[in-house]
């Protein structure tokens, strides 16, 4: 019995060395942790790792302080190397360390870094996108403005953004609803954006012999951001489904917008001939008067004499 105290006394005092030896790498963890963090935060975070693990390990009373400084220090040293890899491009990897910081953060309960990484991940998406789409990698550019939008709806730019690189992916549906919503929130760009897409979609739907539906494409058009073209080609929209009346208040808009376009002379006669081929003589009479000194004031004239 007396050797089974003595072992049990030996077995205790083992137990007080070893605890204090893991306390003492503890520290010297903890120590080279803070010394690396100026040359090499991931050092220091595998450092104050370890020392974390030795410290928990402890039953010194000053090991809980330790402890409490370790948890306290590596959620911010994770969102320290999230943001050196921000500044290097590699967005991947910084959304997998912010990520693993958010996680860190909250068991921890270290509130302010939790949140911080968590706003970063929508710049971070952001930042990829921007790159990829200035690399003309739409798909991918699309793909990471998508999780932007994603964790930060209302971001204009990240919308916008999104809309561009969705035209260029070919998704116009898709670019159009991005391009509204960063219209919405005030991104000046949009507009004119959507003023573009809107006309290419109208013609194309001109194209396919839709010509109601290009016409309500080329408004939205206007709606954006007026411009000739759409009235223009709005005009013919409506000509080419037998609405004279509709055709010629769409060309006097068209003359309005571009009252020096190149073609002004052939619009005029253009409006002119179809006043008077639906009977509508004032307005027929008035156009004509209007190509007086160009390469249609003969034929103006001979209409003209032949309304009145």
């Amino acid at each position: 019995m007396k050797r089974f105290f003595v072992a049990l006394a030996a077995l205790g005092l083992a137990a007080a060395v070893a605890s204090a030896q893991d306390f003492n790498a503890a520290v010297d963890a903890f120590n080279a942790g803070a010394q690396a963090l100026e040359s090499n935060k991931t050092e220091a975070l595998a450092q104050f790792r370890a020392a974390l693990t030795q410290a928990q390990a402890c039953s010194e009373d000053e090991a809980a302080d330790l402890v409490a400084k370790c948890k306290e220090i590596i959620p911010g040293t994770l969102l320290s190397i999230a943001k050196e890899k921000i500044n290097e491009a590699d967005y991947d990897g910084a959304v997998a360390t912010l990520n693993e910081a958010q996680s860190v953060a909250a068991e921890y309960g270290a509130s302010a870094v939790e949140e911080e990484a968590a706003n970063l991940v929508g710049n971070v998406y952001l930042r990829k996108g921007t790159s990829l789409l200035k690399a003309k990698d739409f798909a991918a550019a699309a793909e990471a403005l998508e999780q932007a939008v994603a964790l930060n709806p209302d971001n204009g730019q990240a919308n916008l953004l999104l809309g561009q690189a969705q035209l260029q992916s070919g998704n116009t549906d898709k670019a159009i609803e991005s391009l509204t919503k960063a219209n919405d929130l005030g991104e000046g760009q949009a507009a004119k954006l959507l003023s573009t897409t809107y006309l290419k979609k109208g013609q194309a739907l001109m194209k396919a012999g839709k010509n109601a539906e290009a016409v309500d494409a080329f408004e939205q058009s206007n709606s954006f951001a007026p411009n000739g073209n759409a009235y223009k080609l709005m005009a013919s929209a409506y000509s080419k489904s037998g609405k004279s009346a509709q055709a010629i208040g769409a060309y006097k808009k068209y003359l309005e917008v571009e009252p020096n376009a190149k073609d002004a002379a052939d619009i005029i006669f253009t409006v002119a001939a179809t006043a008077q081929k639906a009977g509508d003589k004032a307005t027929a009479i008035e156009y004509y008067k209007k190509l007086a000194g160009t390469k249609y004031a003969e034929q103006a004239d001979a209409q003209l004499k032949a309304l009145k």
